[in-house]
């Protein structure tokens, strides 16, 4: 019997890839091609759903020149991508709005109105505090674009767009899978419908959007005239997929529950698996996406552009350092690392604030990036070491309001997947701050594994996705919480609690003199 492998595609926010993998879940092949972000203003970002299409097209040929795997061999295509934008389609299939990123954040208006509108009722209903969600953004095209907006038959994901142009579908086939749900503000979470409360609450039509479908549901198949762009053979079918963090999730093996998941990426996001729908109407932080095995969920949080912060402190500040890093042919951030590693827990008394592009949950886009508490004696690697801890501060928020909705579970280990998992440092510091076993996953692009395994069973090559991801997912360092910094950062961790609280009426005020 011939050998089968999924192709798949990953529309991120700095990055698009596309892999051929095995199902063993080996990565055969991979290539990516930097994303097209365009900034027309100030907390404006957009990106042009042809230039996304056409780059999966590149990427998807050149994955499989790469793999040196016959087109033959093919058998599913399965498309991930970024969660918590919105585009719309006509029936045509054609795109009549760009890309609405979910690091934008002009729809901040339309935040405030659905709170006032019915804030409880929206929690407890799709599961998603009211922040980033698509909700607000929908509401932006109806009254700030009501021309495009009239022109919108269905609200679409670009994984989906992708898919669908890939498949050749109209309007009327639009679809959505589960795994986005929570983000749409749209849906009964727990029955998995829309909802004509929350529709009514909007005054957004349920028309609007897509049908509801699972992960691994076939959309379609490869056209002829796609498949000579893209190297492929016509017929390919093509899975729904799932939402890039639900990939990831799945693709580390976070499929019990009492796991904890970090996924230290662009954002920089905390999750954990649990059996039950608990919506945090109280903090209004804690998102509940359905789980990819819909028995289960899975709670999470994240700093929008949590590791931007990163690769903003070294484009702005460590130009000597790349340059030095260059000369000893390892990464700048090896070095940063290196220095920050010598200092102790604290950063010497600096702290920093990581939502330089507000704070998404809870939601509060007047929030800004801060350091506080330098001096004469702090040097780079200060300012550096106290953006690694902020983002662990901020998880331990997370991880306690995930053991106050569910004080009957247990978590005791965290899987750390992203780039940013890379850095010895950043785990050992996430280990000591949230007082839990830390073990880093040994596979960067656990995204791309996740959902080969969902688009092979979609085609009915696998029949247990949750037992087979767990063959295939290996951790390899283990860091355990040193019990002396353990009680040094939970002082930290208290003060870092506090200083967001204190300083909100001074970020609201800049914020009000930046939009005069």
């Amino acid at each position: 019997m011939t050998e089968k492998f999924v192709i798949v595609i990953d529309l991120g926010t700095n990055s698009n890839k596309a892999g051929v993998v095995s199902l063993d879940g080996e990565i055969i092949s991979k290539v990516s091609k930097e994303s097209q972000l365009t900034y027309p203003a100030p907390g404006l970002v957009e990106q042009d759903p042809q230039t996304m299409y056409q780059a999966s097209l590149e990427i998807i040929s050149s994955a499989l020149e790469k793999s040196k795997v016959s087109k033959k061999q093919i058998a599913a295509i399965g498309v991930t991508g970024q969660m918590a934008g919105i585009m719309g389609i006509d029936k045509n299939w054609n795109p009549v709005t760009h890309y609405d990123s979910w690091l934008d954040n002009r729809c901040k208006p339309y935040i405030k109105e659905i709170k006032e509108k019915g804030n409880k009722e929206y929690i407890n209903t799709c599961g998603m505090p009211v922040t980033i969600s698509h909700a607000a953004k929908m509401l932006w095209w109806k009254k700030e674009r009501p021309k495009a907006y009239d022109k919108i038959h269905k609200f679409i994901l670009p994984a989906a767009y992708v898919a669908g142009r890939l498949a050749n579908l109209d309007g009327d086939e639009a679809f959505v899978d589960h795994s986005y749900l929570h983000f749409t503000g749209m849906v009964d979470a727990e029955k998995m419908e829309w909802s004509k409360k929350l529709s009514d609450l909007l005054e957004v039509p349920i028309e609007k959007m897509p049908k509801i479908i699972n992960p691994w549901d076939v959309i379609g198949e490869l056209t002829q005239k796609e498949a000579d762009k893209c190297g492929l053979q016509a017929g390919i079918p093509i899975i729904a997929g799932a939402g890039d963090t639900a990939a990831s999730f799945f693709g580390t093996g976070l499929t019990e529950p009492g796991e904890l998941i970090d996924v230290a990426g662009t954002a920089s996001v905390l999750g954990g698996c649990v059996e039950d729908f608990r919506p945090d109407v109280e903090n209004e932080t804690m998102i509940f996406p359905r789980a990819i095995n819909t028995d289960y969920w899975y709670p999470l949080s994240f700093v929008g552009g949590g590791g931007l912060c990163l690769r903003w402190f070294r484009d702005t500040f460590a130009q000597k350092e790349k340059e030095i890093a260059k000369k000893r042919d390892i990464d700048p951030y090896e070095l940063l690392n290196e220095r920050a590693s010598k200092l102790p827990p604290g950063s010497d008394g600096i702290l920093f604030i990581p939502h330089l592009a507000g704070r998404t949950f809870p939601s509060n886009s007047s929030v800004k990036g801060s350091w506080t508490g330098f001096s004469w004696n702090h040097k780079k690697e200060h300012f550096y070491r106290a953006i690694l801890e902020s983002i662990a501060f901020e998880y331990n928020y997370y991880l306690d309001i995930i053991k106050k909705l569910f004080p009957e579970m247990t978590f005791t280990q965290v899987r750390g997947v992203g780039g940013g998992s890379c850095s010895d440092l950043w785990n050992q510091i996430k280990a000591d701050v949230l007082g839990i076993e830390y073990l880093k996953v040994d596979e960067e692009d656990v995204g791309l594994k996740g959902l080969a395994i969902i688009a092979a069973k979609g085609v009915g090559l696998i029949y247990n996705m949750e037992e087979k991801i767990n063959k295939i997912v290996k951790t390899t360092t283990t860091y355990q919480p040193r019990q002396k910094y353990v009680k040094v950062y939970e002082e930290y961790t208290n003060i870092y609690n506090q200083m967001i609280s204190d300083l909100n009426s001074t970020f609201t005020k800049l914020d009000q003199i930046s939009d005069i």
